[in-house]
């Protein structure tokens, strides 16, 4: 046999977590042709001596909905070794939709993953109505990777409702007929599975709950149900308990969970996992939850993440500790330039450090009212703030923060943190871990990773452009994880299976995730000693002028999508393989 390309020399993680092997890898037509000495000759040779070679990483949650229309790179997941991602989680997304909801979701994905409506409004085609003509539009555009999608609870219930699908508005029995018949015409067309949201921190751009925040019990279960007689699809859930009201709720909103989940009928299903510091042991609570559902025979998963959740702020940021000074506020609109020219003159930053600041979040605003609370006890919350630096340092303890800078320089922890966003000409970046580090270590970040329902989630790839820079969790769990750290690792033939296999098989997906004679070329060679992330940096290439953070990551030789060559030593190349996953 005559290969179209051979790797040679790797060492291998098949991604079934077994212990690597040194072996050559024959790829024919897009396919994994023979594992072994591979003797036969070759169009073309790749020596991956001293790296390792690994499947593609499936990305279970991330964001692309309205960059996939106008993107072929799919940055930055495409450089993190990603060769499969799916979209639609957390219930938003961009079909189906009627021509006079257009803005309606736009305002939605604004404010609730946070990318730029400008940049929504100038990229997204909108050559579709329903969530197959969307599928087929996406899939008419060549991309790097490929892409599997989920129909979101909102567009949904949008679509049937129309201005009566606010978060209070109970959908009538026909309505949830209607729903149901979108959500199967969905599954049928080969959607990978359906997401709901019931977070009260996710808003949209004009301050508004989304459309189903609050959907009853009887329209959750009514949904999951249109996936019950189907043999594939997958179920995702975002909740957090009503944490930002009064009184502990997590039992009356995991009987939702349960019950929509169980509506089901056998489907795998997933919910967001971490720690939050307001209700700091509700995640030990749905791990018991997990447990028990799973020996009651119910495929029930968290998504976990390989690090903190947490933002980044600074003057080109979405947030940062001085947006609610009212000096700032009358400046904001300036340039880059301009604001740090101003904000250096002594007298203005005596009178800004002086004010009382104003509330952002409420009617009309999309800022959650976290924030306004994180503002509020700034002196606090500023021990949770760090640089990360050009080598960043993710795992921090209190005594390196910005807070704990300040009192050593007996200063306010606001006048540090004005003077932090100044530095590197107002680019400096302040990393703040909101959720998981709460103890200012990674201990139960560990338990989370290597809870055995664990799968590998959370980077909402393509979302919170202007404040988070997650794709990167692939990278950073290989290198961190599986070397860096000094203690608690996680060795990487599991950390491989996790961002592999794991993923495959909760998806159903039979075709990609292992290296394997017959399946498809989706492969990593990556120099893993050598792999590195370096510090996020905010550049402007969305449309409209619109910006975002990514993150440069150095160590992926080559990545390949159905045996053609997307990154070569970090950089994209021309091919563009990826298509549309269609789940039946």
């Amino acid at each position: 046999m005559t290969f179209d390309f051979k790797i040679t020399n790797g060492l291998l993680y098949d991604g079934d977590g077994g212990a690597p092997v040194h072996a050559n890898i024959g790829v024919k037509d897009g396919k994994i042709a023979e594992i072994g000495a591979c003797a036969g000759d070759a169009k073309q040779v790749i020596d991956a001596d001293g790296a390792i070679v690994t499947p593609g990483f499936i990305d279970l949650h991330t964001h692309y909905d309205g960059q996939i229309s106008w993107d072929e790179e799919l940055k930055p997941s495409v450089n993190h070794g990603v060769t499969t991602i799916i979209m639609g989680n957390c219930g938003v997304g961009f079909a189906p939709v009627k021509k006079s909801d257009h803005d309606r979701l736009v305002r939605l994905m604004e404010g609730v993953e946070d990318i730029p409506g400008t940049a929504l409004h100038e990229g997204l085609t909108w050559d579709w109505e329903s969530f197959p003509d969307y599928m087929d539009a996406i899939d008419a555009m060549p991309h790097t990777i490929d892409f599997g999608v989920m129909i979101g609870h909102d567009p949904v219930r949008v679509y049937a409702m129309g201005e009566r699908a606010s978060a209070f508005e109970e959908a009538t029995d026909d309505d949830i007929a209607q729903m149901k018949q979108i959500v199967r015409e969905a599954m049928e067309a080969g959607a990978a599975g359906f997401s709901i949201g019931r977070t009260d921190i996710h808003r949209t751009a004009d301050g508004e709950w989304t459309p189903s925040a609050e959907a009853s019990e009887k329209e959750l279960t009514a949904l999951a149900g249109a996936l019950a007689e189907l043999d594939h699809g997958v179920l995702q859930i975002v909740n957090d308990f009503n944490l930002e009201r009064e009184g502990d709720q997590f039992a009356d909103e995991f009987k939702i969970v349960e019950s929509f989940v169980r509506a089901g009928n056998g489907k795998p299903a997933s919910i967001s996992l971490m720690q939050r510091d307001m209700a700091p042991n509700d995640w030990t609570r749905i791990l018991k939850e997990t447990e028990r559902l799973n020996a009651e025979g119910i495929d029930f998963n968290v998504q976990v993440a390989p690090r903190a959740i947490g933002v980044f702020q600074g003057l080109q940021c979405t947030f940062h500790p001085i947006m609610a000074q009212p000096s700032y506020i009358a400046i904001k609109d300036k340039p880059l330039a301009e604001r740090v020219a101003i904000m250096r003159d002594p007298e203005f930053k005596k009178k800004c450090l002086a004010e009382t600041p104003v509330k952002l979040a409420g009617p009309g605003s999309s800022v959650p009212p976290i924030a306004d609370t994180m503002i509020a006890a700034i002196e606090l919350v500023a021990n949770k703030f760090f640089r990360l630096g050009e080598n960043p340092d993710y795992e921090q303890p209190q005594d390196k923060s910005l807070g704990a800078e300040a009192r050593a320089d007996g200063v306010s922890a606001m006048e540090k943190l004005y003077d932090t966003l100044l530095e590197l000409d107002g680019k400096q970046l302040i990393y703040f871990p909101i959720y998981n580090y709460t103890e200012f270590n990674y201990d139960n970040v560990h338990a989370m990773l290597t809870h055995p329902k664990a799968l590998p989630g959370l980077s909402d790839g393509g979302a919170h452009v202007g404040t988070i820079c997650d794709a990167s969790f692939p990278s950073y769990l290989l290198s961190y994880w599986c070397r860096d750290r000094d203690h608690g690792k996680i060795p990487l033939k599991r950390a491989v299976q996790m961002l592999t296999a794991d993923g495959a098989d909760y998806l159903g997906l039979k075709d990609r995730g292992r290296l394997k004679v017959g399946m498809r070329a989706d492969i990593n060679i990556i120099d893993h000693e050598k792999l590195r992330l370096g510090a996020p940096r905010m550049v402007k290439d969305l449309p409209a002028g619109g910006q975002r953070l990514l993150q440069p990551v150095s160590g992926y030789r080559a990545t390949f999508v159905n045996g053609e060559q997307v990154i070569a030593n970090d950089e994209v190349t021309k091919a563009r393989p990826g298509r549309l996953v269609r789940f039946h």
